[in-house]
């Protein structure tokens, strides 16, 4: 699996597009996007529980646009401090905000100005008073070291054109012996260079 994207890839545009597709899916999820979305996908296909899901505003699940189930590894612990790297609208942090209790703390992180609109709106919505929605890239956590219990991140390392600095940026805020439960997109095999250069495969 390639680390990095081609080193001639117009990174800024990447970044941009994505930033824009993700706009997009917060404002009207129910748009033409290549991927899947909502809260029937996650209860169906990804294994949440949806009577959990169904206790958070239906404006943060149908902009939920995860790969996979963070918490299929286990749930953070009360008390716990976790971090959700790209955290969307919230689906993610907001479950986690419910496991942590108010005792805990869960810190949202995410490039995109609408999703964290909808985030912060949504955690007031919920009375979610110990999670907080940070303006932030994977590669450089607006999160204090050595201070997370649990790092969660669901379908967004994928789209960081270097994957080192992510990891670097997770053991940096990870306390020790602290976890990180991730889900993402890999492939079976390696693309074409051709593939690896098309900015809209990268956005998805």
């Amino acid at each position: 699996m390639a680390l990095s994207c081609p080193v001639d890839l117009d990174v800024a545009k990447l970044r941009e597009e994505i930033e824009s597709i993700y706009a997009r899916v917060a404002a009207d999820p129910s748009g033409d996007f290549h991927f899947h979305r909502g809260a029937d996908y996650a209860a169906n296909l990804l294994g949440y529980d949806r009577a959990e899901l169904a206790k958070l505003p239906t404006e943060t699940t149908s902009s939920f646009a995860g790969v996979g189930n963070p918490f299929v590894a286990g749930k953070p612990a009360t008390g716990a401090t976790v971090v959700d790297i790209g955290s969307g609208a919230g689906t993610d942090a907001l479950l986690a905000a419910g496991y942590v209790g108010s005792t805990g703390r869960v810190i949202g992180v995410d490039p995109t100005d609408a999703m964290l609109e909808k985030a912060r709106a949504a955690a007031d919505q919920v009375g979610a008073k110990h999670a907080e929605f940070r303006k932030g890239s994977a590669e450089a956590l607006p999160v204090d070291s050595g201070t997370i219990d649990l790092v969660i991140s669901n379908g967004v390392i994928n789209l960081a054109p270097d994957k080192l600095p992510v990891f670097a940026e997770i053991l940096r805020v990870l306390k020790p012996g602290g976890r990180l439960q991730l889900t993402d997109i890999i492939m079976a095999s390696e693309l074409s260079e051709k593939s690896r250069r098309d900015i809209d495969l990268w956005t998805g």
